[in-house]
């Protein structure tokens, strides 16, 4: 079955919303002040999109493997490989990893942008991630805080009005992530509300 594209369109003006660019720094300069880079880590990007947040994290790491089953979003983001606009390797891969393996090397670190509320099952996606790392790997994962519903105005295949920040973090803890902090690191501003993002950061244990 072939999956929908919800982002056809949108990929196309992705980037010229300021605000949006903007909360991604947000949550970049999060995961930096979170944890520490270094030029030897291998990240997966999941929900890498255009690859705003690989573009600000890839300053400091060895590779980034940009994950996104949106093919316009990844082509996009090919764009921008061609134009060199990355400091680290990336690699694109478009498979969905909650129903496919993928075929990667163990990675130091697992980041992600305002993409866990379109996935259904997060329980799952969360044990894929703690499967994917190395013992003694990273997650930063940021997403909405729990909102009214009111957040996105199109069809992209929400699952969750965000989420309450002490059910993901409880979530994560229940995989075996350990070491867990969460917090908000930005607010989305639209014209007809404010959207708090948290940032959660956890490791594997050893």
């Amino acid at each position: 079955m072939k999956e929908k594209d919800f982002f056809n369109k949108k990929s196309q003006v992705y980037e010229n919303d300021v605000k949006r660019v903007d909360n991604v720094k947000n949550i970049a300069l999060g995961i930096k002040k979170a944890i520490n880079l270094n030029s030897n880590h291998v990240f997966l990007d999941f929900g890498s999109g255009t690859g705003l947040l690989t573009e600000y994290i890839s300053k400091d790491i060895k590779k980034i493997i940009a994950n996104d089953i949106s093919k316009t979003m990844n082509q996009k983001l090919e764009e921008k490989i061609k134009e060199k606009k990355f400091i680290c390797d990336v690699e694109i891969v478009s498979k969905n990893i909650i129903f496919e393996e993928i075929s990667v090397e163990p990675l130091d670190g697992i980041i992600s942008s305002m993409t866990i509320h379109h996935v259904k099952d997060v329980k799952s996606l969360m044990g894929k991630f703690l499967k994917m790392l190395k013992a003694g790997g990273i997650i930063a994962l940021s997403d909405l805080e729990l909102e009214d519903g009111s957040f996105h105005t199109e069809d992209t295949g929400v699952y969750h009005f965000g989420f309450d920040k002490e059910y993901f973090f409880n979530l994560a803890k229940s995989i075996g992530f350990v070491d867990l902090k969460i917090e908000t690191v930005s607010v989305a501003e639209k014209p007809y509300g404010k959207y708090p993002i948290f940032l959660l950061t956890g490791v594997k244990p050893s």
